[in-house]
């Protein structure tokens, strides 16, 4: 067979990643903390973003889809923009509509109920309420760490330099949780010093505020603590000599090592619960990010639910159309105009892009009210199963879609705060053929049952296995086990001994 070069042309479909588009998939499952900073990294780049704060409402910026009537006339030459959808299409090479199934070259698809609920960012109503600016939170002092904390007391507790040396070296051995990650006969042939030195600083570290810090395990921790209340009589001390027995809830075995009775052996357990086992976290460094509810539901006067876009997590980002227009004016050459002609487009990219994220969230948000509308109603018992590809099918959009509006949103119910992903379980089958049942409704279902038991009537996991059949649910004992040990709920055989010995202390 000969071998020869020949031409062919074949015609295929490729998904180019374009940094737009991959900034329009971003911008979907960004929480709103990362959403701001996102947004005033783009305004710190491009000088033709500015933020819709109350006192703009006087300056004369409008949106790209709105321009001044005296604007038209560009002074460069060119002519009017064109802000449709194709057209900002071929400029950037990406399109909306590979992330979005609204086109925003359009009027938009929502209902006139959900449009009416839908606000814009840059007329929504948070923009004119004429709240100030300042934020005490801005004013806050830091926050105080665990190293400050010890550092200070370091200060004040001893007096000698060497003392100071070894306290300061035991200090830099703390994990976040407070406890001393370092050997004492390291330590003191690092420094140099005796070994009894050393032991002598770690006592007095010991001593220190919040108590439980520098002990080397958890029965340290404890008697630490136990220490500082003068609660560490010989039974306490062997009470926390023996945390395995009490982890196994041997409280025969407890009750023999401690020689004490039923009530002062429960007496005892509880005051141990009472403490903190990770003293040093709460001077963890680092700080939380608010959670901001992105949707808020409320219950409409028809009976059904309004659901509304939280306007404090609506970014106000506005084009500055008259700046563009004056400095637009005044450019020298080629290279400044393709500046400002590239700063438009991106920031008009920016404003469609944040008003699609707005409008899918909305849309996400109302079909999970709608299919959940019985939990909000009566409760976590009435959770229906469900999965992305269900809320994908009745709005028409991608399931990737779904996943990636539903990450790190929160959505402000008559019954709490919920992150979205949370209306979405797995479906456990019905015992009489009847509709599935939601796996978190079974596992409050499992803690109902263990909480209601009585001390002579502990339930083993195929009691509660029975007992979920009787009531039309079906389901394996392994997979009661596994909602039983991700709640923290012991075994029956644990219960019992702990149920045994509370009952025999009331009596």
């Amino acid at each position: 067979m000969a071998l020869a070069a020949k031409l062919q042309l074949r015609q295929s479909q490729s998904l180019v990643m374009t940094p737009q588009l991959l900034q329009s998939i971003k911008l979907l499952q960004m929480t709103h903390p990362e959403l701001e900073r996102f947004i005033d990294d783009e305004i710190e780049r491009n000088p033709l973003l500015a933020r819709a704060e109350p006192r703009d409402d006087a300056v004369d910026i409008q949106p790209p889809n709105t321009p001044r009537a005296e604007d038209t006339g560009n002074n460069s030459g060119e002519a009017e923009a064109d802000w449709s959808s194709a057209s900002i299409s071929e400029k950037l090479d990406a399109s909306l509509e590979n992330v979005f199934p609204d086109d925003p070259g359009v009027d938009q698809r929502l209902g006139p109920d959900l449009a009416a609920q839908w606000k814009s960012a840059a007329g929504s109503s948070g923009a004119g309420t004429g709240t100030s600016d300042f934020d005490m939170d801005d004013m806050a002092a830091p926050a105080t760490t665990l190293r400050d904390i010890v550092t200070e007391q370091i200060a004040f507790g001893f007096l000698s330099p060497q003392d100071h040396l070894i306290a300061h070296d035991l200090a830099d051995a703390l994990d976040e949780a407070g406890y001393l990650r370092a050997e004492l006969s390291e330590t003191a042939n690092r420094l140099g010093v005796e070994a009894d030195a050393v032991l002598r600083v770690l006592t007095a570290c010991q001593a220190f505020d919040p108590p439980g810090l520098f002990a080397r395990d958890l029965a340290e921790c404890l008697a630490l603590q136990l220490s500082s209340r003068d609660r560490l009589d010989p039974a306490m001390q062997a009470l926390v000599q023996n945390l395995d027995s009490l982890a196994r809830r041997d409280f025969q075995a407890l009750k023999r090592l401690c020689q004490v009775d039923d009530e002062d052996l429960v007496d005892m357990v509880a005051e141990i619960r009472s403490l903190d086992p990770r003293p040093g976290l709460a001077f963890s460094g680092g700080s939380a990010d608010t959670i901001v509810p992105d949707i808020e539901v409320r219950p409409a006067a028809d009976g059904s639910w309004t659901v509304e876009l939280n306007a404090d997590a609506l970014p106000r980002v506005l084009v500055d159309q008259v700046y563009f227009a004056e400095v637009s004016s005044g450019a020298k050459n080629q290279e400044e105009k393709s500046f400002l002609a590239e700063c438009l487009q991106n920031a008009t990219w920016l404003t469609r892009s944040l008003d699609q994220r707005a409008k899918t969230i909305l849309k996400v948000a109302s079909e999970i009210v709608r299919q959940q509308d019985a939990f909000l109603l009566h409760g976590i018992r009435h959770l229906r199963p469900l999965n992305l590809r269900a809320i994908a099918d009745a709005i028409g959009m991608h399931e990737s879609t779904i996943s990636r509006v539903t990450a790190n949103k929160y959505m402000l119910t008559p019954r709490g705060v919920f992150e979205l992903r949370y209306f979405f379980t797995a479906a456990i089958a019905s015992a009489d053929g009847g509709d599935a049942h939601s796996s978190e409704a079974v596992r409050d279902r499992v803690r109902q049952l263990i909480e209601a038991e009585s001390p002579s009537e502990i339930l083993s996991d195929d009691d509660i296995v029975d007992l979920l059949q009787q009531g039309g649910i079906e389901i394996a004992r392994r997979t009661v086990a596994k909602y039983r040990e991700a709640m923290g709920i012991p075994s029956s055989v644990q219960r019992r001994r702990e149920k045994r010995a509370i009952a025999m202390a009331r009596r």
